[in-house]
């Protein structure tokens, strides 16, 4: 046995090279492209931040997707269709803290080493709309240089502007818009009032509830 003749540390060796080569052949399939997934697309890095998926017999299916590329911040539409694969891209994670931006560029701090970095516009793109200082998130790093940021599931963000909210309107159901700390825009109920910390969902954009 190959094992038998080496040391611990030399097994470890083996296996962390054994997958490493499994890593780099991980392949998406069609059902598989859903938004957060990052994969290379002619030999680029990409995020899938949209995709909708339909199933046509034997042909396998089609997946209509949104791709931001993760070098260039560029976003293209993309159908894959039959039985097309996608690499999965070498993109790692680091809990970093958003510190400041001014619209062009975007401060974060690694939480692990205190490093400060900072992403432009392009790299962060709609997610800005979700940054308030002290945010926890993950960066995205490929190639050891940060390229991009995910968001969590879900943020709070403060209601700063909205039409004042009448007694008796939270049994109306009706919505009206606001506009957060972040300068984020939604719909929220009626009741909601100015000062008032809301949870948006950083996928759709909609109003979860009242904090």
């Amino acid at each position: 046995m190959l094992f038998n003749r080496l040391n611990a540390a030399e097994v470890l060796d083996v296996l962390s090279g054994l997958f490493q080569n499994l890593h780099a052949f991980s392949m998406y399939t069609l059902a598989e492209l859903k938004p957060g997934r990052a994969v290379v697309f002619e030999g680029q890095p990409y995020l899938i931040t949209w995709s909708q998926f339909s199933k046509q017999g034997r042909q396998g299916g089609v997946a209509a997707t949104k791709m931001k590329n993760l070098k260039t911040g560029s976003v293209i539409q993309q159908t894959f269709q039959g039985s097309d694969k996608l690499e999965e891209a070498d993109v790692g994670y680091r809990k970093v803290q958003y510190l400041y931006g001014d619209g062009n560029s975007f401060t974060f701090m690694d939480l692990n080493s205190y490093d400060q970095f900072a992403l432009t516009s392009e790299m962060v793109g709609d997610a800005a709309e979700y940054l308030m200082e002290g945010l926890e998130l993950d960066a995205m790093i490929f190639e050891e240089n940060p390229i991009g940021i995910q968001l969590p599931a879900t943020v709070e963000l403060k209601v700063v502007e909205t039409i004042p909210g009448v007694k008796g309107d939270t049994a109306s159901g009706g919505n009206k818009p606001a506009t957060l700390s972040s300068g984020l825009k939604v719909n929220v109920p009626l009741f909601i009032n100015e000062g008032d910390i809301v949870k948006v969902n950083t996928v759709s954009g909609e109003y979860m509830g009242r904090m």
